[in-house]
């Protein structure tokens, strides 16, 4: 199964295109990733079809099976948040016409399941996800939170694909011990 986890922005949109090993579970493999950034100066219709174009090209060329993008979050600036919005519909559209199973993660979801604390900072996200998926020259910010929401949903996700990054403490949390002695 092959995640594209997008982190989306109308000046520069991440990509990472991960596969999980059929022979060990838990096992990712970085098919690619990279940072589609439309010419500076662009009106916004032209960054927009920039940005289509360059996702198309992805799809196409690896055929994910499911999309894992950043979820809308609340932003002091509304015009920031309506350009966000309608950058996050052209991954969104492009899905949708290559019939991709769509997962929305917050941003707290993907820096808790990739480094197990939600308020981790974005270095500390890019080295895990470059750890897990075991790269050596870490790509810029914006394709290493796609390669950290692809992680998340295969993490976070049950359609057979590993709940818990290998290694990670499997220790249970009070609430199960709770509920099971109570039982």
């Amino acid at each position: 199964m092959r995640i594209l986890g997008i982190d989306p922005g109308s000046i520069s949109t991440g990509y990472g295109l991960i596969e999980e090993s059929a022979e060990r579970r838990g096992t990712f493999t970085s098919i690619c990733h990279g940072e589609i950034r439309p010419r500076a100066g662009l009106p916004l219709p032209e960054r927009l079809l920039a940005l289509s174009d360059g996702l198309e090209q992805v799809i196409s060329e690896y055929g994910p099976d499911i999309m894992s993008i950043e979820s809308i979050f609340f932003a002091k600036n509304a015009r920031s948040s309506i350009i966000l919005g309608q950058a996050r519909a052209v991954p969104l559209l492009l899905a949708a016409g290559k019939s991709m199973s769509v997962y929305e993660y917050a941003p707290r979801m993907v820096k808790l399941a990739i480094t197990g604390h939600g308020g981790a900072t974005k270095a500390q996200v890019q080295k895990m996800a470059g750890s897990l998926l075991n790269i050596k020259d870490m790509p810029g910010a914006d394709a290493s939170d796609a390669l950290a929401l692809a992680l998340c949903h295969c993490f976070r996700s049950s359609e057979g694909l590993s709940r818990r990054p290998p290694g990670r403490n499997t220790k249970k949390s009070w609430r199960s011990i709770s509920i099971e002695k109570a039982r």
